[in-house]
């Protein structure tokens, strides 16, 4: 009907109006664009050049094949209802991971520093008190967060390679100044450091405290049950243990975290990261999907896959995996005479290792040569240890024994091409 009321209404319309129309519309294609002033980069006309390297760093991992392969399938729209079947699989992916029946479980576009503010944004509101344990880089950037948002902040610091070993420090704070929040990092990557979890969450709710902690380089390497440990909010990132490339952040929260965002007086200070926007797209309610955002499409799907092979193997025998390759990478390493930064054992970090690097070694001669001669990719320090450590990652699908037979002898390679460089220099 409507196709047939335009037609009438042109063959109504004057005879010199359907001239103008029929001599303008040729003109009007005619009309060449504006000239652009800036010419196309000629490195533009080189195809890319991405060599393959084995990525034993802080992060990202190398993915499994299968969640390439699952990248590389066709894009649907954000709201069709076949991708959103798929973030409904992905949710329940992520709930077996983190081990919770939390119904807000979910993935946040962006990586792990958006899974930090998004969970920063959302329990605290300017004027309210956070106790941030510091025992690294991480723990420093949620108080730099923190701050930015007018929260009071408190701090706990630790030096570099040390955990909270008890939690009476802890305890104090909160009976002294009643935050709201409770931040730890759970595995720092900057120190290699694995802070215990247990019976944590019962000192904070005696203070009326929500638990917030960051796994974003232990989730899936480590015992980690959510619901078990009382834990109200926890994010991760997709590139580290989970073996999917950057880009998303997995975070869930308690029903005791969703009461603290529904009765907040104030609004998030971020669109983008509000939680109760982004959960009802992830369906995380009971109520119809709204758009919020272009959600990373193919990035979802990779995700899906991640959780996914965690799943084949079963999450205790990938946790088991992260720590027997681990024990092999640390007897390797001290049998070359190096030590940890992490002196306790209990407090290590399977996915990610700090090594001192000894007096009179340059850092930097051993991580070139690794890349250069092995295309494999180790880590300095970083904040605090930087130029003081090396950072070995076995996260995920690179956590296997080859992996580490491959690293302990190109370090051991490099050592000894330093010291014979060294015995040169004094010849």
């Amino acid at each position: 009907m409507l196709v047939r009321k335009a037609l009438e209404l042109l063959s109504n319309s004057s005879y010199q109006y359907r001239c103008l129309v029929t001599v303008a519309l040729p003109q009007i294609r005619r009309t060449p664009a504006a000239m652009a002033t800036v010419p196309p980069p000629d490195v533009l006309r080189q195809p890319m050049h991405i060599p393959k390297k084995t990525l034993l760093g802080p992060g990202p991992s190398n993915p499994h094949p299968n969640i390439i392969e699952a990248m590389t399938q066709p894009i649907l729209g954000y709201l069709h209802p076949e991708f959103l079947e798929i973030m409904d699989q992905t949710r329940a992916g992520l709930q077996y991971v983190f081990q919770t029946n939390n119904r807000m479980t979910l993935a946040v576009s962006g990586t792990g520093h958006s899974g930090m503010e998004a969970a920063l944004v959302n329990l605290l509101e300017p004027g309210e008190t956070v106790v941030i344990c510091e025992h690294g880089l991480w723990g420093q950037r949620a108080s730099e967060m923190a701050t930015r948002m007018g929260c009071n902040v408190v701090k706990l610091p630790r030096a570099p390679g040390q955990a909270f070993e008890t939690y009476d420090e802890i305890e104090e704070a909160l009976k002294q100044h009643k935050p709201a929040v409770l931040f730890v990092c759970h595995g720092d990557s900057s120190t290699g450091v694995l802070q215990p979890l247990d019976g944590l969450s019962d000192i904070c709710h005696r203070y009326n405290c929500l638990l917030l902690v960051d796994t974003v380089a232990s989730l899936g390497g480590t015992r980690l049950y959510v619901d078990e440990m009382g834990i109200d909010c926890v994010y991760s990132g997709s590139q580290k243990v989970l073996g999917c490339p950057p880009g998303l952040a997995p975070i869930t929260f308690s029903e005791a975290a969703i009461r603290k965002i529904s009765n907040r007086k104030t609004k998030p200070l971020s669109f983008y990261l509000d939680m109760t926007l982004v959960g009802n797209y992830w369906g995380c309610f009971d109520e119809p999907r709204r758009y919020h955002h272009t959600g990373p499409i193919n990035l979802v799907y990779g995700l899906r896959a991640a959780v996914t092979e965690v799943a084949k193997e079963g999450l205790e025998n990938v946790v088991a995996r992260h720590q027997q390759n681990a024990l092999k990478l640390h007897r390797g390493l001290e049998a070359m005479g190096l030590q940890l930064l992490v002196k306790n054992p209990k407090f290590r970090l399977p996915t990610l290792t700090t090594v001192e690097v000894p007096e009179g070694v340059d850092w930097k001669f051993v991580t070139d040569h690794l890349m250069n001669k092995h295309k494999i990719e180790i880590a300095g320090g970083l904040g605090l240890t930087a130029g003081k450590v090396w950072r070995i990652g076995l996260m995920g699908y690179n956590s296997t024994e080859e992996n580490v037979n491959r690293v302990l002898a190109a370090i051991a390679e490099a050592l000894s091409l330093w010291e014979q460089a060294k015995q040169s220099a004094k010849i």
